[in-house]
């Protein structure tokens, strides 16, 4: 017998964040379960496998997994070469397999059969799965007999959950995980999928009808749509499954006979249409409520549903239910930071003459709610404030530090009629002593219509993108004069001002840097497709020049949020 050398060794950051993330999903799996990397490395196990292997995680976690488990009947390592389970996981390709031994921490050989497919580990390189069991006839493989009627074998259907179990729990987008669900399912358990929702009105929604066309799931949108109430007191399966009641195996017959409520009509207009012979319904639930049902339907393959099959059924709907509540409690959440959000930052004031218009754009991976802001008020002596800034994180801290750091903006600028360098100045020194900010970017102006009809703009900036101005015939300047650091730094340097007389029917850019920063590209590269983007649209309402911008200048992969402040000056009277 090898001996395996299973002394304690230090795992690597990526290994140790695999454990921690996915030992919940595959504990979950009821089977030996272990996770390895590209180059066959365990990254993650199960309770189950450390009890079947008598191994740790630590003995498991980092060791190259053909090494230290794979043997033949006589204890042999495996060959390389002639390891089929290695094979299958380098290639990316789902296998499985019966008469293998693995070697246990006590030096004995631990029978078992085996599956092995790609597995989603949150890494840009994919992981592959490896779940297993015990033989209980090691010489004797076991697998499907080859009729379609018999339910799927042990280890498929511990890959079938397990992907489920991966899909599901890696979007917080409720359309999203309904779309994969569909795919799971449709063709390899069913002909038909329909999912039944019920809202957060306690009203039934018909979101999916699909089968399978040539690979490609097809909707039948003439069979979604609102339905009917779920009777309280039916014995249909339909409205059973709605209640939370029970899971039922069902056929058109059922259907029918005289109906005893709308939901009735409706399931016997989908046997019709779709040709179901047999399905299977089951109630998709929530921690706290049920929220819908998932109806599986056989047409074109003969054979029916068995009771195995529900029991599968009821797994894949369990693991639904749970994803489905997280993503309604994540869209709650982002609808009350979106209301919070729209608080925070403020309504523009209607100045004559000046047309003005902002955008707000959460960062994608974020809350809804972020740093980034905008702000436009009247001044006591009549003059115009504008400021736009970037305290630093996207989240709700960095959202209350922008509505602090706003707030006391606007007192100082209120109160004392100074140049917009003195008043951050002020701020910057404020900054620090009363609030738990680190560190902010902005740009303060001030607006005033001279006597010649004209509007003049003075301002400073801490560490922000500078202003951007743009003429009617499309000719554009950076506004870089009156540039100091950003605020929180507190270098003691006197802060300085800009000056510049903004032209008839010009257009005044405000932005965040969301707007022209993103990974792997210069901030010049950023501020050159948006000075080209801006000049081009000079001509659009003020409007359509802001929506219009955003959507061509916001990299694909922002990752940040993005506040923009646009001010048009009127023509020559």
């Amino acid at each position: 017998m090898t001996e395996i050398d299973t002394a304690d060794t230090a795992e690597e950051p990526f290994e140790r964040t695999a454990q921690e993330s996915l030992r919940a999903p595959l504990d979950a799996l009821g089977t030996g379960a272990y996770v390895v990397d590209q180059q066959g490395r365990v990254i993650a196990v199960n309770a189950r496998a450390e009890q079947l292997l008598l191994r740790s995680a630590r003995e498991l976690l980092g060791h190259d997994a053909h090494d230290l488990l794979h043997r033949t009947r006589h204890g042999e390592p495996v060959p390389r070469t002639g390891c089929v389970m290695r094979s299958a996981f380098l290639s990316g390709q789902t296998a499985q397999g019966t008469a293998e031994w693995f070697a246990r921490g006590d030096g004995f050989l631990l029978p078992v059969s085996w599956l092995v497919t790609s597995y989603d580990v949150g890494d840009p390189e994919d992981g592959t799965l490896v779940l297993f069991h015990t033989s209980a006839d090691a010489d004797a493989p076991r697998g499907r007999t080859g009729s379609a009627a018999e339910p799927l074998p042990e280890l498929e259907r511990l890959a079938l959950l397990a992907e489920t179990t991966t899909q599901l729990t890696s979007t917080l987008d409720v359309d999203e995980a309904l779309r994969r669900l569909l795919g799971l399912v449709v063709p390899r358990l069913a002909d038909w999928a329909v999912i039944d929702q019920i809202t957060e009105r306690d009203e039934v929604w018909r979101t999916s009808v699909v089968h399978a066309e040539n690979g490609v799931l097809v909707h039948r949108d003439d069979l979604q749509g609102p339905m009917p109430p779920v009777p309280e007191d039916s014995p249909m399966p339909l409205s059973r499954a709605l209640r939370g009641v029970a899971s039922t195996l069902t056929g058109p017959e059922t259907y029918r006979g005289v109906p005893d409520s709308g939901l009735a009509v409706a399931q016997r207009r989908l046997f019709e249409e779709t040709g179901m012979h047999s399905a299977a319904i089951a109630p998709i639930r929530g921690l706290r409520e049920v929220l819908g049902a998932l109806t599986l339907g056989r047409a074109e393959r003969p054979e029916g549903f068995a009771p195995a099959d529900l029991a599968l059924l009821e797994d894949i709907t369990r693991r639904a239910g749970l994803a489905l509540d997280n993503a309604r409690l994540y869209q709650r959440q982002r609808k009350v930071a979106e209301t919070m959000q729209r608080h925070l930052l403020p309504q523009l004031p209607c100045l004559p003459g000046l047309g003005m218009t902002a955008r707000y754009l959460p960062a994608p991976d974020a809350s809804q709610v972020g740093g980034d802001w905008y702000d436009v008020f009247t001044l006591a002596d009549g003059d115009t404030a504008l400021a736009v800034g970037d305290v630093v994180g996207h989240d709700l801290d960095a959202a209350a530090g922008m509505a602090q750091l706003r707030n006391m903006l606007r007192a100082y600028a209120w109160s004392q009629k100074e140049p917009p360098s003195r008043i951050l100045e002020w701020l910057d020194e404020a900054m620090t002593r009363l609030t738990d900010v680190p560190m902010a970017t902005t740009v303060f102006a001030r607006t005033a219509l001279g006597d010649d009809g004209l509007w003049t703009l003075s301002w400073t900036n801490a560490g922000h993108p500078p202003p951007l101005l743009v003429t009617r015939e499309g000719l554009t300047e950076y506004l870089t004069e009156g540039h100091g650091p950003l605020l929180g730094i507190r270098t003691g340097r006197q802060r300085s001002d800009g000056t510049v007389v903004l032209p008839p029917e010009s257009t005044l850019l405000l932005y965040t840097d969301g707007l022209v920063e993103s990974p792997g590209h210069s901030l010049d590269e950023g501020l050159d497709r948006l000075r080209r983007h801006a000049a081009a649209l000079a001509h659009r309402s003020l409007e359509s020049f802001a929506d219009q911008l955003l959507e061509r200048t916001r990299p694909a992969d922002n990752e940040d949020d993005v506040a923009v402040l646009a001010l048009r000056t009127p023509g020559v009277v």
